[in-house]
């Protein structure tokens, strides 16, 4: 009776023989020497199972009929001892159906006796190559856990750091904001013009950091927000975006042209944030202009929609195009108009969480156009 365990070490692999039959188990060592493996050999299950808890084998032939045992017993056994190792079962002739049961119970394939050594070896053969797999795939079942454990930990110092930008930042913040208000409202009498305009420059400053913590924040939080996707009007969204932007517009004479948009799958909350980006920097970036003008458009590519923000404004030279989407990345001064750097950040996030990308085409004084992909199924 005969088991049969294999290591792949220093690059040749090794088998353990377990046979009864001190030289049946001999006989079975030899041929396999010739054939190129490193062989082992003991003439108990007991003993392979002792030897399987002192190194890692890969794979169990083991006869059906064995004294003390049997061949499913032990592939049961070493199994426990390895969950990975590949087992095949040895059988007699007649005996195919307990053949069948023994691969039910988890043996990977069967070799008849009297064995020959041509038909046998590509058994053997194959389910090493199982095994190899079989280790593979642990190594990548563990890498998984392993960064899945990582990004638990990352995730758990986001939101840790969240809290603290968004509660232990903004407490001093809001009150150098509120002093310094309160300093021009009710002590402007005694300060003078230099010292009015400092103040104003301390306010104006504490506000900028306020927005740009709140666009941090926000920019965070895009890649752990589930994304809950319903049928939208972009046309109807667009309009209320821009109704609700009266302060934005401060009393301009802005064209607004919005196509009918068909209607598109999308978690609406997100790509509402999209527009309002796109569109807070075209109203931004037309202030110059006596006649503004922002579309509002699409195209189909295929099954996929393609958004547009048009405007007639400053524009841009499309060498620093790339700069566009970076974060804290700005291609006009502070001065000329305000901002964080974040917002084209937020939308290039948003829209490639939906599967889409985002691209850019201007002229420097003479406008830009800013689209971006969706490329889920029209409802």
């Amino acid at each position: 009776m005969i088991t049969i365990i294999a290591d792949q070490s220093e690059h040749k692999l090794s088998i353990l023989v377990v046979d009864d039959e001190p030289a049946s188990m001999r006989a079975l060592c030899d041929t396999l020497e010739y054939e190129g493996y490193h062989t082992y050999g003991y003439t108990s299950g007991a003993d392979a199972l002792a030897a399987m808890r002192e190194r890692q084998f890969d794979l169990l032939l083991a006869d059906l009929q064995m004294p003390g045992t049997n061949g499913i017993d032990l592939m049961k056994s070493a199994q426990l001892v390895d969950p990975s190792l590949v087992a095949v079962i040895m059988t007699g002739h007649g005996a195919l159906d307990t053949a069948v049961a023994a691969m039910k119970a988890g043996a990977l394939d069967y070799i008849q006796k009297p064995i020959k050594l041509a038909s046998a070896l590509p058994v053997l053969e194959r389910a090493l190559a199982v095994r190899q797999l079989r280790i593979e795939k642990k190594k990548l079942e563990d890498n998984v856990r392993e960064r899945t454990e990582e990004l638990k930990i990352a995730n758990r110092e986001l939101e840790a750091f969240s809290y603290s930008v968004s509660h232990d930042l903004r407490a001093p913040l809001r009150a150098v904001s509120t002093f310094s208000q309160a300093l021009l409202g009710e002590h402007s009498a005694n300060l003078t013009d230099e010292g009015k305009r400092l103040l104003q420059n301390v306010n104006a400053g504490a506000a900028h950091m306020d927005r740009l913590i709140t666009d941090l924040l926000r920019l965070s939080q895009l890649n752990r927000q589930p994304l809950h996707k319903q049928p939208v009007r972009f046309a109807e969204m667009v309009r209320r975006i821009i109704d609700g932007m009266t302060h934005e517009r401060g009393g301009r004479n802005i064209e607004f042209l919005i196509a009918e948009f068909p209607t598109w799958q999308v978690d609406q909350g997100l790509i509402q944030q999209v527009f309002v980006n796109l569109l807070s920097n075209a109203i931004k970036f037309t202030r110059e202009r006596a006649q503004a003008r922002i579309e509002v458009g699409y195209r189909m590519d295929g099954t996929t929609l393609v958004c547009f923000v048009k405007d007639n404004g400053a524009g841009f030279n499309m060498k620093y195009m790339n700069k566009l989407f970076g974060v804290f990345q700005r291609l006009h001064s502070a001065e000329q108009f305000e901002g964080t750097g974040v917002g084209l950040s937020i939308v290039r996030r948003i829209v490639e969480r939906h599967g889409g990308k985002v691209w850019v085409d201007g002229e420097q004084d003479v406008g830009a156009t800013f689209y971006f992909s969706l490329p889920d199924s029209p409802q």
